[in-house]
């Protein structure tokens, strides 16, 4: 019997629900996916296109497999699983399942590519890693069970499995081996294939079917990027590991409702409110999920929405250049290693959209050696795409003209240069401060050179308990007061989507100019009480952000909150090496970005001139901040003097160096 959020007799109308209609159902689909294994592009490792295959770069790819071969396997145990509960440490247990099933996936694509007939020792490396995955009591990672809120116990309970992402991951990598190898696997280790059905029924299939509660459906209208990445990797398991067929329509049909859930939360503009980063583990899996019923059902289920035409758009338009994009809330500014550029360009050339093409081939060509930790679905697909590609470099990446205005979220990015990332890029948020995967960002400006940004946002920093509990805020990276936004008598924004922007002027293509009251992100009475006007002018080649206020007057008592000060700032968080001047001047060059193309900084000059200011450096000890930033970031805080502070304003000019 399903427990929790009791399910809806008639959903309201959703893009897909529209579109399919009775084909969404679960007897339609019965007939529909009759026969679909047999039209995946990803085949079993008997056919020849195989052959093909091996003949890709895998040079890294072997490398490693071949030196890890016959070695110990990772392994985690139930002292780094209670880690997370004693200390909040995620990384001693999911380090070492990740790597555990790199090195399944590496092993699949060694022995596909080796063939049926060879003896080489890969297939029994696939063997060892199904099955160790087969005997590990939780799939789940343990940041996200919740055997301890329940029981106080600190030991996986393998009665009562949770699904999460961890078991998504697990069991879509099981059901892509199995369709891979399958016929070689019964030759070999006959009734491990069993083994394998019987551990997907009992901790995904069941549980999918059996519980309405769980947080990522979405029922509760909160939807995120959990809901495409764990419905499409069931998608995935259902296809190929479920053999009844009116249990695996029931389970696919649940699966296109919990995906229309996600695709009618996604605003018009197709714009993601976690980010670039988090696109690909969101809309990215969506569409992946899709392509795979299309495949499946012959076409039958034809994802071609508008919804789908405007996500496709939403990773090119955050470009700033060479791998650098617009990071916001829990993001990297520089994209990951492995990202399935294939998958975006295969759908941006379905759907006739030739600027995103080229520019997910550009990537595409990057990076042609398909990398493990993305999964053996995302690389089985990649190996299976026998296309060629536009190998246009990413110096000629041809970019949004003049930029682009989302205005679901308030983000503008505009261009110095329409079509190119040379000279300068401004990037400007509003939004509010409820968002996913949330960062006090409200009002926050990015500027890069030459597409390397050097006014930016710090990023995400390594997860722990912290990170997703109370004390969020208290990370450095998470805090208004080390983003490129104001501080109104000393004040952190707040949290929550009341603490938002206001936008009073939006961008167009002859004056790209977001301006924004700010008030509501401090709590202040009114969203004017503070104004932020950021702006690209193209003639004179600067961008210039300027803010405007009028405050309570400080002193008075009882109209200053509590927890602030009597100091009005402004801050701005810097990248590279900064050298302030003595003439309300300074420069950024771009040493010490690890990243970073060589070329010229920024040259930032302000008035009024009396501003106080004030540098702090923030030492980076977090390998996911150093390895974008180098050794630190720099926040550089304008202090408005005293007949300033009630009411006043402050104008930043950058341009590019010479």
């Amino acid at each position: 019997m399903a427990t929790g959020i009791p399910a809806v007799d008639a959903p309201p109308l959703r893009p897909l629900l529209g579109a399919w209609g009775t084909s969404a159902g679960a007897p339609a689909l019965m007939e529909s996916l009759r026969g679909a294994r047999d039209r995946l592009a990803v085949r079993p490792a008997s056919d020849a296109g195989w052959h093909r295959a091996a003949g890709r770069p895998l040079a890294e790819l072997r490398a490693q497999a071949t030196e890890e071969k016959g070695s110990h396997w990772p392994q985690p145990l139930v002292s780094h699983y209670a880690r997370y509960f004693r200390d909040g440490n995620r990384t001693a247990y999911e380090g070492l399942v990740a790597g555990r099933q790199q090195r399944l996936t590496r092993a699949v694509v060694m022995a596909a590519v080796a063939g049926p007939a060879s003896d080489d020792g890969w297939l029994d490396e696939v063997i060892d890693g199904a099955f160790l995955l087969c005997e590990q009591s939780s799939w789940s990672w343990a940041a996200h069970d919740d055997v301890f809120t329940r029981s106080g116990d600190v030991v996986p309970e393998r009665s009562r499995p949770y699904l999460d992402l961890g078991a998504g991951e697990v069991v879509a990598q099981l059901a892509w081996l199995d369709h891979v190898l399958g016929s070689q696997l019964d030759e070999r280790t006959p009734g491990l294939r069993r083994r394998i059905r019987l551990e997907t029924q009992e901790r995904v299939i069941q549980p999918f079917l059996d519980r309405l509660d769980w947080h990522w459906l979405g029922l509760d209208g909160d939807v995120h990027n959990w809901n495409p990445w764990i419905h499409s990797n069931i998608i995935a398991a259902a296809l190929l590991l479920v053999d009844d067929p009116g249990l695996q329509a029931a389970v696919i049909a649940r699966c296109i409702e919990g995906l229309d859930r996600f695709l009618a939360s996604i605003p018009a503009d197709g714009a993601i409110d976690e980010g670039f980063a988090y696109w690909w583990n969101g809309a990215g899996r969506a569409l992946e999920g899709l392509a795979l019923l299309e495949e499946a059902s012959g076409g039958e289920l034809d994802p071609d929405l508008p919804v789908i035409r405007a996500l496709v758009a939403f990773p090119h338009r955050m470009h700033l250049g060479h791998g650098w994009f617009l990071n916001v809330a829990d993001g990297p500014a520089r994209a990951h290693h492995g990202l399935p550029w294939d998958m975006l360009q295969r759908w941006a050339v379905r759907l006739g959209d030739s600027e995103a093409a080229a520019h997910a081939a550009a990537f595409a060509a990057v990076e042609p050696e398909p990398n493990s930790a993305a999964g053996l679905g995302r690389v089985l697909t990649q190996l299976s795409d026998s296309k060629r590609r536009n190998e246009r470099p990413l110096g000629h990446v041809l970019l949004p003209s003049w930029g682009t205005y989302l205005p679901s979220v308030q983000i503008m990015v505009a261009r110095q240069t329409p079509g190119s990332f040379v000279g300068l890029t401004l990037a400007a948020k509003g939004g509010h401060n409820g968002e996913h995967h949330n960062h006090r960002d409200v009002g926050s400006v990015v500027v890069a050179v030459d597409g390397v940004p050097l006014l930016v946002d710090a990023g995400q920093p390594t997860y722990t308990a912290q990170t997703f509990g109370p004390d969020r805020y208290r990370i450095r990276a998470m805090q208004s007061a080390w983003h490129s936004v104001p501080a109104p008598f000393g004040l952190e924004q707040g949290t929550g989507s009341s603490f938002a922007a206001t936008v009073l002027q939006e961008p167009t293509l002859e004056e790209p100019t977001l301006a924004l009251g700010l008030g509501a992100a401090y709590g202040l009475d009114h969203a004017e009480q503070w104004i932020r006007t950021s702006l690209m002018n193209r003639e004179l080649g600067t961008v210039v952000i300027d803010d405007r206020w009028n405050l309570p007057e400080p002193a008075a008592e009882g109209t200053r909150p509590p927890e602030g000060t009597p100091d009005v700032d402004i801050t701005y968080l810097v990248a590279g090496t900064v050298s302030v001047g003595t003439d309300a001047t300074a420069s950024v060059a771009p040493a010490g970005i690890p990243a970073a193309e060589t070329g010229r900084g920024l040259h930032l000059r302000w008035k009024p001139a009396t501003a106080v200011v004030l540098v702090d450096e923030w030492h980076l000890d977090d390998p996911l901040l150093s390895d974008i930033w180098g050794e630190k970031l720099t926040r550089i805080r304008f202090r408005m003097p005293s007949e300033n502070r009630a009411s006043g304003a402050f104008t930043l000019t950058v341009e590019a160096t010479s």
